[in-house]
């Protein structure tokens, strides 16, 4: 490859490898010579595409906010609207923790969020929220999403627990309730529970800004 480097080796290429070796391994295993051997190619040619180190994490910082920045809504209530933009910004952060990470450690944790929060807006103010009761909404919302996740990160991260879920939750522990007990026993669905809270978040903060209408009742 040495031959045709620049021509073959692209710097969406390199920025890919990159995150690849972020996501897998942390920003500190991130060095020139580790990113040529995956790509098979020499350090001098990583340098001519993105430049040093610094200029390769700013440019992965720069495409981890674009990505995020990516976020838009779908669905036909406000609900489904801000559901679905929840569970996009979930999914970002839960699949690219390192690199999250790395824009946090260079100050632009605020920025990142600026594009999904805009989002957020755009669907407040169709819902009839304005000024503080908007903000509110917003940083419910966002913040709904980011402990959520910090919670998964931390419990996939945890030991082993014991006793378990399973073995602390007996029939005798839960009183008359045994179906509680054995609910509780299984594994958690990060999933469900997360659409479930978002869902019951959003329309108690939309409640006052929408009208009542039979069909949201009947769901």
């Amino acid at each position: 490859m040495a031959g045709g480097t620049r021509s073959a080796l692209t710097r969406e290429a390199v920025l890919d490898a990159a995150a690849g070796l972020v996501k897998r391994y942390g920003p500190n295993a991130l060095t020139m010579r580790r990113l040529a051997a995956e790509l098979g190619t020499a350090v001098t040619s990583i340098y001519w595409h993105v430049g040093g180190r610094e200029a390769l994490l700013d440019a992965l910082v720069e495409r981890t906010v674009a990505e995020l920045g990516e976020i838009r809504p779908s669905g036909r209530t406000p609900e489904q609207r801000v559901a679905g933009v929840a569970r996009d910004l979930r999914r970002q952060l839960h699949d690219h923790p390192h690199l999250v990470a790395l824009v946090h450690e260079r100050g632009l944790t605020e920025r990142m969020f600026l594009p999904a929060q805009r989002v957020l807006v755009r669907e407040a103010h169709a819902a009839g929220l304005r000024g503080a009761r908007a903000a509110e909404f917003v940083r419910a919302v966002q913040f709904q999403v980011v402990g959520h996740v910090l919670v998964e990160r931390n419990r996939e991260r945890a030991p082993v627990q014991c006793p378990g879920e399973e073995e602390l939750w007996s029939a005798e522990a839960a009183g008359d309730d045994p179906a509680l007990a054995r609910a509780l026993a299984r594994p958690v669905d990060t999933e469900r529970l997360f659409v479930t809270a978002v869902r019951a978040l959003v329309r108690s903060l939309l409640a006052p800004a929408l009208p009542t209408r039979p069909s949201d009742s009947a769901g």
